[in-house]
Order: structure tokens, then sequence, then C-alpha cells
């Protein structure tokens, strides 16, 4: 088995796409299949070495990694050679009408209440009549001659589906320019570089009846189809890589973690609510391709910030010591409860271990709690012993005792259970906090 992702290097990743290559990627490992990363950069107007090289980034960010890599810029005298058989085959036809032309019998078509198929009027042209286009400067472009049969198969996602030949237009697969379009490159790739299953979007069904009869006529096997209803954003809006919508890389400067947006993704379009995983490999037992359906799953920011908190308080020390310098575990254990993004840990790192300007409310109260202070060494035990004594000495209890004190030793009025805090800080340090002092 060998699944693909085929991103065009004109944009960055958004979540839809992620979508896409995480579900080839969860399903090829799952089967013991390979995964191919393939660059579609025939678009060379728009496609660019800057945005391939952003994709790989996303992908590794997400640890999506592949075991093969192709370039559709590599293999235009693949999509020559193929062309070439389908015109032997009386498959690939020249047609010589202008945009315009088009355009125009699209719009009669429609307004007698008809589909906008082409009328193949092309194939009536005599040699004559096609010399005189050509005297005229027009260069053709070449259509795919579709059998008018029925096209049947069994999608991966939506089940049995059926189109009718004659229901559909012949395809254009070659540019005036003579560039091949994406119908046949994807077509040429996928049969010989072996790709046994495609998982794509739903706005590319119709596209696999065309290309289901283009793989037969090249002589090959017809890969199984899955076809994903297409992600929105929490409004319901489309998402588009050439706008930037909830990039990869916007959504990682916000401090997102991979795994968080892997486990959110996948679950999207299924029953299940996203695990909080800590690796793909835990993710993959949850993952059941069977389980999306039908209806438009919706990407939702606050959902994602909330796993991601979820996530972050399940993570263990070693999948981020090397992330923070400076993090030991006992401090890990401390603040991870707390954390929505593991950028705030590098704060609650300093409060713990740096120098920081206590917010000292009540003076008078917090230079008696430093007199109270116990010997070292402390142990998560400490807190409740010096507050306890502090409670009778002063009467204080609730938000009057430990506003005080959270203030003076963290300099916030929030954060992670001071019983866990306190020893991180040490006594020196806490007694100076408490008398104001920076420390």
């Amino acid at each position: 088995m060998k699944l693909r992702f085929a991103p065009s290097p004109t944009g960055r990743l958004h979540v839809g796409n992620a979508r896409v290559a995480l579900i080839n990627w969860l399903y090829a490992r799952q089967q013991g299949g390979s995964f191919l990363l393939r660059m579609d950069d025939t678009d060379e107007e728009r496609s660019t070495a800057a945005f391939a090289e952003g994709i790989e980034a996303d992908l590794r960010w997400l640890g999506l990694s592949w075991d093969e890599f192709a370039r559709q810029s590599d293999r235009y005298q693949r999509y020559e050679e193929a062309a070439e058989r389908l015109k032997q085959a009386g498959r690939l036809y020249p047609c010589y009408e202008t945009p315009e032309e088009l355009s125009l019998k699209r719009k009669a078509l429609l307004n007698a209440g008809r589909p906008p198929i082409y009328d193949r009027a092309a194939l009536g042209l005599s040699d004559q009549q096609r010399a005189a286009f050509e005297a005229e400067g027009r260069r053709p472009h070449w259509r795919f001659k579709l059998a008018h049969e029925a096209i049947e198969w069994t999608d991966l996602v939506r089940g049995p589906q059926h189109f009718e030949g004659e229901k559909l237009s012949d395809p254009v697969l070659i540019r005036e320019d003579g560039r091949p379009l994406y119908t046949l490159s994807s077509v040429v790739d996928d049969a010989e570089l072996g790709v046994t299953h495609v998982i794509r979007g739903e706005d590319h069904v119709a596209n696999t009846a065309v290309q289901a009869q283009l793989f037969q006529a090249l002589g090959a096997e017809v890969p199984a189809f899955g076809h994903l209803p297409l992600l929105t954003d929490a409004e319901g809006k489309g998402l588009s890589k050439r706008l930037g919508s909830l990039s990869l890389e916007a959504l990682r400067e916000e401090g997102v973690e991979a795994m968080t947006l892997n486990a959110y993704l996948a679950a999207l379009g299924t029953p299940e609510a996203a695990p909080a995983v800590a690796s793909l490999s835990e993710l993959l037992t949850h993952f059941d391709l069977s389980r999306y359906g039908r209806a438009t799953p919706k990407f939702d920011p606050s959902d994602l910030k909330l796993l991601n908190a979820r996530i972050l308080h399940h993570t263990p020390f070693e999948a981020v010591a090397e992330r923070l310098p400076g993090l030991d575990p006992q401090t890990w254990e401390a603040i991870r409860p707390n954390l929505e993004t593991l950028q705030e840990a590098s704060a609650w790192l300093a409060i713990c271990h740096a120098p920081i300007a206590p917010n000292i409310e009540e003076p008078d109260f917090t230079l008696e709690a430093a007199r109270f202070l116990p010997p070292e060494p402390w142990s998560e035990e400490t807190w409740g012993e010096w507050t306890s004594a502090l409670k009778q000495a002063t009467g204080r209890k609730g938000k009057q005792l430990f506003l005080p004190l959270r203030l003076a030793l963290t300099g916030l009025d929030h954060g992670p259970e001071l019983k866990a805090l306190l020893p991180l800080i040490g006594r020196e340090r806490a007694d100076k906090r408490l008398r104001g002092e920076t420390a």
C-alpha cells in the first residue's frame, strides 16, 4: 500500500491541507504502507522554492515523515510520453477554440437549461481546418475523449459512487503552451510511482470519475479513492492557502503544539472527541478511516486552545526538555498543570529560579510572613505548615491570607499551586521577596 500527499507549493499549508496529509499518513502507517510526498509544482507562475521548503518544514513539525519524494517539474518528459500514447490511441484530440469562444458555448448551453458539456466540435475538424487554425497562430489545447459508459467505484469515505461518462465534459489535459494539467500529471505520477490509495478532498469527486478512465486508458490500475468533506473555519467559510487562512506557520507561532494539531485534525469529522495524546504512535491507536462522515467539519480555534492545554498537562518532561533550557523535572511537574502554551513556561521558570520584582500590597503582613518561614529542606508540605502557622498568628484565612503571599512570591495573582512552587523558589529567595526585595 502506498499513499501520497501532493501539495502545490503556491503558499504555506493551512489546517485543511494538513488534515489531508495527516489522514493519508496515518492510514499508510496503520496499514504498514509507505507515504510519498509529491510537490505538484507545474504551476510555474505561482510555485516557489520558498513555499516548497515551507511545506516540508510544516510536515516535519507535525512529525509526518515521508518515505519517498517526487517533484512534478522533474517529470515533464513522462507526461509528454503519456500524452503521446493517448494521441496514438485516439483518446487525446486537439481543440482550437479560444477561451472567449468556449465561454460563449458554455453560456449558450446554460441559457438553454443544459449542462455545459463540451460538444466535441473539434473531432469534426478536417485536416484543412486544423491547418488554417495553425496558420492563424492558434495553438491547440488537447482534450481527453471520455468513454460514454458508467464510471463506478466504492469510495473509502463516501461509499458507492456512480457517474455517466456522457454527462461529463472531455477534460483538457494539455494547455496551449504544451504544459500538462493536474488531471494528467497526477494520474501519470500515481500510476508510475505505485500509489495504491488516494485520500483527498471531496472537491475532487468528479475529477476522480475522469481520472479513473484516464488510468485505464494508460493501462494502469485505478487506485482506491476516498474523498473527505472540506474543512471550514468556525464560521463555515472555506480555507485558502493564498489567504493564509489558519496557516500552520501562524498556529505554531501562537504556541500550538504539533501533537495538539494532529490530535484535533484527526478527530474532526468523526464522532469522537480529540484524544489528549503525546505521540503519533499513540494517535494511531485511535485512528479509524471508517469513522469519517459526510458532514462538513469546522475548525474552531477555541477548541484547539483547550486541547493544547490538556495535552500540555499530560506531556512528560522528556518531551519538552530540549525545548526549555534550564528546565528540570520538578519544575515541569509544578508548572505544567497551569500552562495553555509551552511559551508560558519560560515565565514560570524565571519566577522559580531567577530574580523577579515582588508585588507587595500589604507590606506589614508579608514582612510578618517572612518571619514565619520554616527552615529548609522544604517539600510540598511546607506551604501548608507555613500558612497554618500564619493563620493562627494573624487570624487571616482564604483570599485574605493567600493572595498577598502569591503576589509577593510570584508577582502574579494566579498560577500553579504554591505548595509546588514554594520549594522551587527556595527559602532565601522567598524571604527577600516577602520583604519587598527583587530576588
